[in-house]
């Protein structure tokens, strides 16, 4: 039996739909994602926690999911992490019947074991442009016949900003992952909440993986490199994180360092620049960026709310792309040191792999 499901804005625009995921009521910061496929990683990244996720693609789950099991090394076979972050998923149109060679059960199956409620038959367009004129807001998905997950006479949500998502999403305690081959070099990875895909990348090229939680002072470790993850929310919850990359930047050892997506404003901040929220973010497969003094541009898969103010980074530091419909900050790297980051995904799982060369420039800096 189809249960009607309602998603409400913090401004009162109500969407009426279908439920077709779990029945429960939740709450969340509303953001838009344009990437036409990759519903699986979307899901299972950890910058979406908090999130309530909108597909601007019509037709989601026709391909189904594909297993969700775990690789010997430890991570995850297909997917990015080992659940689903998402607060709630928002589609148009979703496919009942799945056709795929690797689909393993349908999209509502895997919803519902995982308790994330879903909704379908809204007009996701004119979602999206209410967001990309107002900008994100916190949203109430109600499922018909499910208790309330706040308070609807006031209306209430917790502030996603206030909440430090990097500690719920982290690992708890060190973990090492060994290289498919020979082991080259020795990394410290922090994780905010990595995507899968970035330690695979960093394996196949023959390093060894330590994983660190969010606020583990990794510069008692020895190691030759330093990689800064992806991860959700506002970086000022991170301070602890800053203050030990801050350690690392000022030590009188000079290692590589290279960030993603978060790690790139983390590594910007412990330099003593700025970040500030982008009104919409970018969330997609196909942002345009340049690389900085040449005219090499890329297309790339982007999850992001926050973004660099380039105007704060120290004489010292320098933009390293420029996204090319906004103008906001794509990466940054030292002057003279081998310190870089990018916003955008290299590892791109699922989306266009034109920037995974970065890995291999980073694993040229090690020694």
């Amino acid at each position: 039996m189809k249960r009607q499901a309602k998603l409400i804005l913090d401004d009162g625009t109500t969407f009426s739909g279908w439920s077709f995921g779990y029945d429960e009521d939740t709450h969340g910061e509303v953001v838009f994602n344009t990437a036409m496929t990759g519903y699986p990683e979307s899901l299972t990244d950890p910058s979406y926690a908090g999130q309530i996720l909108v597909m601007t693609y019509p037709l989601v789950g026709n391909y189904g999911v594909p297993t969700t099991e775990m690789a010997s090394n430890g991570l995850p076979a297909l997917i990015e992490s080992d659940r689903i972050h998402v607060r709630a998923f928002v589609v148009a149109d979703y496919s009942e019947d799945c056709s795929h060679w690797n689909a393993k059960e349908r999209l509502a199956d895997w919803l519902k074991r995982e308790h994330i409620p879903a909704i379908t038959g809204i007009d996701t367009r004119r979602l999206t442009k209410v967001l990309r004129e107002h900008g994100v807001m916190m949203g109430r998905m109600v499922i018909e016949g499910s208790e309330d997950c706040c308070d609807t006479a006031t209306n209430e949500t917790v502030d996603y900003g206030s909440v430090n998502w990097v500690q719920q999403v982290s690992c708890k305690e060190v973990i090492a992952y060994q290289p498919d081959g020979e082991r080259q070099h020795r990394v410290v990875l922090v994780d905010c909440g990595v995507k899968a895909n970035i330690i695979r990348c960093l394996l196949r090229r023959g390093i060894e993986v330590v994983r660190v939680p969010w606020d583990y002072d990794f510069n008692q470790l020895a190691f030759d490199g330093l990689f800064l993850a992806n991860g959700p929310g506002d970086p000022e919850r991170c301070e602890l994180t800053v203050q030990h990359i801050r350690q690392f930047l000022n030590s009188e050892t000079v290692r590589p360092c290279m960030g993603i997506c978060l790690g790139n404003q983390l590594l910007a901040k412990a330099a003593g620049a700025r970040t500030y929220k982008l009104k919409y973010g970018h969330r997609s497969h196909n942002q345009p960026v340049r690389r900085v003094g040449t005219t090499q541009c890329f297309i790339t898969s982007q999850n992001h709310g926050y973004a660099v103010d380039d105007a704060t980074l120290p004489a010292d530091w320098q933009p390293l792309f420029v996204n090319m419909n906004d103008g906001s900050n794509e990466g940054i790297c030292h002057r003279s040191h081998p310190w870089m980051s990018a916003q955008f995904h290299p590892e791109a799982c699922s989306g266009p792999v034109d920037t995974e060369f970065l890995f291999d420039e980073f694993v040229k800096m090690l020694r």
